[in-house]
């Protein structure tokens, strides 16, 4: 996520380039790590479905359901339909991988119940998040181009709603993790080993998250210096 506004090379473009590097180098690795440890069978044969809807049953949690969607690596639990979709390479699957994204994702549904903070935050600020993502940059570029100040201040400001959203995002998919391996653990459902193999791809999908919120902080900043030049 960078881009040149007509201002030349400077050090903080530098940075975000850099940025954006470490963000494919985060996404390449999670998929590396997620292959290797997808060919690791648990000891317990459970799937990543049945897992997850042991996790929900031994938490007394009857109204979220567990549901199969197409993709790799596209599981994600949406609290406003209650259901915890999981990816082809997690659903029906018995790896250790499979069982870690699967857990990791009824932490989602744990932290909904017990009223998580961070996790309240993140969805207030879908929508506001949404139209950042998508008018942030345009806006900051039709005023730039306009010769409109204000526009441009309009432009950051709304960016910048995109980016506390990813900052947001980093202790709700922290904390998610954590819940995910104490309950594997101490329901049984993974042994000692098992759990440091899907700590260690739930840590590597962790470092997508630092590595994207990083790259939007420093390209926020980044605007933010632009436009100051802009003035003086």
């Amino acid at each position: 996520m960078y881009y040149g506004y007509g201002y030349g090379m400077d050090p903080m473009y530098i940075l975000v380039i850099i940025m954006a590097i470490l963000c494919m180098v985060a996404s390449y690795r999670v998929n590396s790590v997620y292959k290797k440890y997808n060919r690791v069978r648990s000891m317990s044969g459970m799937t990543g479905a049945q897992v997850a809807m042991e996790i929900l049953r031994r938490n007394g949690v009857s109204d979220v359901t567990v549901q199969h969607v197409p993709g790799d690596l596209t599981d994600h639990y949406d609290p406003r339909t209650r259901v915890v979709n999981l990816s082809d390479a997690t659903y029906g699957s018995s790896s250790v991988a499979a069982i870690g994204v699967a857990a990791h994702e009824c932490g989602h549904v744990m932290q909904h119940q017990n009223g998580y903070l961070p996790l309240q935050i993140r969805s207030a600020l879908v929508p506001a998040a949404n139209i950042g993502s998508k008018a942030g940059v345009p806006l900051i570029i039709l005023g730039m181009f306009l010769s409109i100040s204000p526009l441009i201040s309009i432009g950051i400001w709304v960016f910048s709603l995109a980016v506390l959203f990813q900052v947001v995002t980093l202790p709700v998919e922290f904390d998610a993790s954590h819940r995910a391996l104490v309950m594997l653990e101490e329901y049984g459902i993974l042994g000692n080993e098992e759990v440091a193999d899907s700590r260690k791809v739930l840590s590597a999908a962790a470092m997508t998250y630092v590595a994207s919120a990083a790259a939007a902080v420093v390209q926020l900043l980044r605007l933010v210096m632009l436009n100051n030049r802009r003035r003086d």
